[in-house]
């Protein structure tokens, strides 16, 4: 159901996240709240454990909260069943992996296409192909994941995830898999393709010089926000 605070395209809300095992319950998040605006940019930061990819996955809705929620482009992720986020995330979300998370079977372009495909586009291969163009990869359209090095592949992860231009974009660790030159030319290009697009761009990272060149650096610390500047 669409929510009342549609200034906003990400708004986190009390969110709170536990989990229990035979040992006892582990708090990972605790009373996460924060808003984004359209177009920000934003870096989740805190050291290993802290709870940062959980609350990235919570934020995406491939996770559930134990309290709280969050609404994405005006929508109450947790008032939704898992196909009706499924679907939400299909128009309005692409996402960024430090492991590229790109499908061996298929070329570069087949990788681009696919998201345009489920969504029934009938001119994939060509947004798929300039896409590809525009991210230095015109003369890889062919060729599968592993002939690829793994700045290329970053890039093919690019591609298909700004090609639908969503409305938002969700980055784990994009360069962690990276030497430093070549993940250096991937957060720009990351960064040119989101102000281009217009998405809102939240990422993940360890790395305080990528930190630095988002407008807003949340900083957690054992599952709660410690800072939050920008």
């Amino acid at each position: 159901m669409p929510h009342p605070n549609v200034s906003a395209i990400i708004s986190v809300d009390h969110v709170f996240k536990s989990v229990t095992d035979s040992t006892g319950t582990l708090d990972i998040l605790r009373d996460i709240d924060f808003s984004l605006a359209p177009r920000e940019t934003a870096a989740i930061v805190g050291a290993s454990g802290s709870g940062k990819s959980t609350l990235l996955s919570i934020i995406a809705g491939l996770d559930t909260p134990s309290r709280g929620t969050v609404v994405l482009a005006g929508e109450d992720l947790f008032a939704m069943d898992e196909d009706q986020r499924a679907a939400l995330r299909a128009r309005k979300v692409g996402f960024v992996f430090q492991s590229f998370q790109l499908m061996g079977n298929l070329s570069a372009l087949e990788n681009v296409m696919l998201p345009l495909e489920l969504a029934g586009r009938s001119d994939s291969r060509k947004m798929a192909a300039e896409m590809l163009s525009r991210v230095g990869l015109s003369a890889r359209l062919g060729h599968y994941p592993k002939v690829l090095s793994g700045g290329e592949q970053q890039r093919v992860a690019l591609a298909r995830a700004f090609v639908v231009q969503p409305a938002v974009l969700l980055a784990d660790e994009p360069t962690g898999s990276l030497d430093f030159a070549t993940g250096d030319t991937i957060m720009q290009l990351m960064f040119d393709l989101n102000a281009e697009l217009g998405t809102t761009l939240v990422l993940v990272t360890h790395d305080q010089a990528i930190a630095q060149r988002c407008a807003r650096r949340i900083t957690i610390e054992a599952g709660q926000v410690v800072a939050s500047a920008g």
